[in-house]
């Protein structure tokens, strides 16, 4: 285990450092994320073991948008030495992409669940009401982009927090725009998220699901989008993209109620980039003479 690192494209979340836990990947494919204190570690471990073999869940929705679990493991801490902490053992979702393009979106006007703690609500309202969550129904959590060449764009959280509803049109585009300079060219705009298999297809079958499925509610999960410059180029159309669901602490069971705060965020997101898609259409020449 000694080939366990941070994960280098990490957008959103805690970052492991040599006194502080986080998330770990061992370069064969798999992702470590440590047990969360205040019993949210154990309520996601807790919703991972049941979804993976939950018999209501359909395995394309499982396969294809959720990571695989792949049990615990006990792992030695460097804040801690001598001590081992528990850790959950996933998919690494950005694995096998040599030039990964992530932006992590968290879904819900509401990120907080049930019964939870004043001081918690609380925080978590703070943020809400500071983010476009309440309006929008999600927020831009954290956005990476990197080209074919190597080169990266990576805005400071600083500039993602209190990001506005032109904010987020922006940081939406600048996620499929050309890595060097500050402008928006949206040049990957239809190839990342138009076609058969890009983000928008993907984000409506998703949806197809949340409007049917009364078995969770997901408060405080993310959407990740991924894609990797070199496939998206060479194959257009949705090639290398990924769409998947992440950070379950606060799932709570739904007692067959459809989820309407993550329904509603989903659709929200859906209208957004659909509109970029539409501009970006607009823009281009149709090439008949």
């Amino acid at each position: 285990m000694s080939d366990l690192r941070p994960p280098e494209h990490q957008v959103a979340g805690h970052r492991a450092a040599p006194n502080k836990l986080g998330p770990l990947v061992d370069g064969a494919g798999l992702f470590y994320k440590p047990l969360q204190a205040l019993d949210r570690g154990e309520q996601e471990l807790a919703f991972y073991t049941a979804f993976s073999v939950h018999p209501a869940v359909p395995p394309p929705i499982r396969d294809k948008f959720f990571p695989r679990f792949h049990g615990t493991r006990l792992l030695p801490t460097a804040a801690t030495p001598g001590e081992s902490h528990p850790h959950i053992i996933l998919d690494d979702l950005l694995g096998g992409l040599p030039s990964p393009s992530v932006t992590d979106i968290k879904i819900g006007a509401c990120t907080w669940p049930p019964r939870a703690p004043e001081p918690y609500v609380a925080k978590c309202l703070a943020k809400d009401r500071g983010s476009t969550s309440v309006l929008l129904g999600f927020r831009v959590s954290g956005i990476r982009v990197s080209d074919a060449g190597g080169a990266v764009w990576l805005p400071d959280r600083s500039e993602l927090k209190g990001t506005d509803i032109p904010g987020v049109r922006r940081m939406l585009g600048r996620y499929v725009s050309s890595v060097g300079g500050d402008g928006m060219d949206c040049a990957l705009a239809a190839a990342v998220y138009g076609g058969e298999g890009g983000v928008l297809a993907q984000l409506r079958e998703l949806k197809a699901w949340f409007e049917v499925q009364t078995l969770f509610h997901f408060y405080s999960a993310s959407v990740l989008l991924i894609y990797d410059a070199n496939a998206v180029t060479t194959a257009g159309g949705g090639g290398g993209v990924r769409v998947k669901l992440v950070d379950f602490a606060h799932v709570v069971e739904s007692e067959g109620v459809i989820d309407h705060n993550f329904l509603g965020g989903l659709c929200s997101l859906i209208k957004f980039i659909a509109d970029i898609v539409a501009e970006t259409s607009d823009m281009v020449p149709s090439g008949d003479s």
